[in-house]
């Protein structure tokens, strides 16, 4: 009869177990060593180091954390470099309205690398690229596309329109039963095509658009109950095509209007006051000021609408850019509850019904 080769013992190793797994283990084991079992042979019956067992006596049998000193607690794990006053410091440096110039850095945007310099040079604590990545999300900061703003705004006469300005306007038009409208113009091209679609890596995705070139321009009013007019044009705007949108704005409204506006020269010719002067009160403009677009509500309009429109569906062969900007301007004249949700973006939320 062959031999049979025996398999070498295999001795046991508790640490190989999993967290929950060893907490069990060490409580079985501590219960039967405190039952009376010689602890050498308990420790080995599960794999485990035998001077540990006698470590473990006397805080079980002591006071303070008693028959739980075999819990297993959450490591600690190693100390961070930075302490909390260090990390809240570090998000004031991002958060806190200044870009890295003003730290003396010759680049204007944020980025890892500046944040990893501005630490060695402030706290003289190194960090790697990841560590401050890791940081950053920590502290809630993430990488964004930042807003263009004009060098010539004028905080004051923003803060002036928001506290001032807007609420009377609000307050005149409750006491005489008009409405408010905010206006702006915008343009169309059909070969813009904005946004990202998924691809292989280093494979760029094509989008088919059309070859010729079409273009087409648009006014449109907006009111915070969900009131939408809008019309479309060819070219620039001049005064005079001006006076005719307003004409087509006002036809047959009955309530006298207060409508909020840019500072676009063709906003300002003296053929548009004169028309307003015309109306003998039934239509009153108010200019915002100057370089703050994100005050006006209809920005939002066109942003929504270059974003869902042709910029995401590409006209097809024989569709005409006009018909399908009216259309979709249609689709958003039909729906107030959209309307309405323009109003509740932050930069807006200075508006509001007496």
């Amino acid at each position: 009869m062959p031999s049979r080769k025996l398999q070498p013992f295999m001795k046991k190793d508790g640490r190989i177990h999993d967290r929950k797994t060893k907490e069990a283990i060490r409580m079985m084991a501590m219960e039967r060593i405190l039952e009376g079992e010689d602890v050498a042979a308990v420790m080995a019956s599960y794999g485990l180091c035998r001077t540990t067992g006698y470590k473990w006596l006397p805080k079980v049998r002591g006071r303070g954390r008693g028959a739980r000193c075999p819990i297993a607690r959450k490591g600690t794990g190693r100390k961070p470099k930075l302490s909390r006053a260090q990390k809240s410091q570090v998000f004031r440096w991002v958060d806190g309205g200044k870009n890295p110039m003003q730290y003396g850095f010759d680049f204007g945007l944020w980025t890892r690398d500046i944040v990893r310099e501005l630490i060695l040079k402030k706290f003289n604590i190194s960090l790697s690229v990841t560590s401050v990545g890791s940081l950053l999300a920590e502290l809630n900061l993430t990488a964004q596309e930042p807003l263009q703003r004009a060098y010539q705004r004028d905080p004051e006469a923003i803060e002036r329109w928001q506290r001032d300005t807007f609420p009377a306007i609000a307050k005149q038009s409750k006491a005489t039963g008009a409405e408010i409208y905010f206006w702006d113009e915008s343009g169309f091209r059909a070969d813009a095509v904005h946004g990202k679609t998924w691809a292989e890596r280093g494979k760029t995705p094509v989008v088919n658009r059309p070859g010729q070139r079409q273009s087409i321009s648009a006014a449109s009013a907006v009111n915070a109950k969900g009131g939408f007019w809008f019309a479309t044009y060819q070219g620039g705007l001049t005064g005079e095509l001006f006076v005719e949108l307003l004409k087509q704005l006002m036809y047959r409204r009955k309530k006298p209007l207060h409508l909020v506006i840019d500072g676009l020269p063709a906003h300002k010719k003296a053929i548009v006051k004169t028309y307003v002067a015309e109306t003998k009160g039934r239509l009153t403009p108010h200019f915002l000021p100057g370089y703050a677009p994100d005050l006006n509500p209809d920005e939002l309009v066109w942003s929504h609408a270059k974003r869902t429109g042709v910029a995401r569906r590409p006209l097809m062969k024989g569709e005409k850019l006009q018909d399908r900007v009216q259309e979709q301007l249609q689709k958003i004249c039909d729906n107030p509850k959209l309307v309405r949700s323009f109003f509740k973006h932050p930069s807006v939320a200075y508006i509001f019904d007496l």
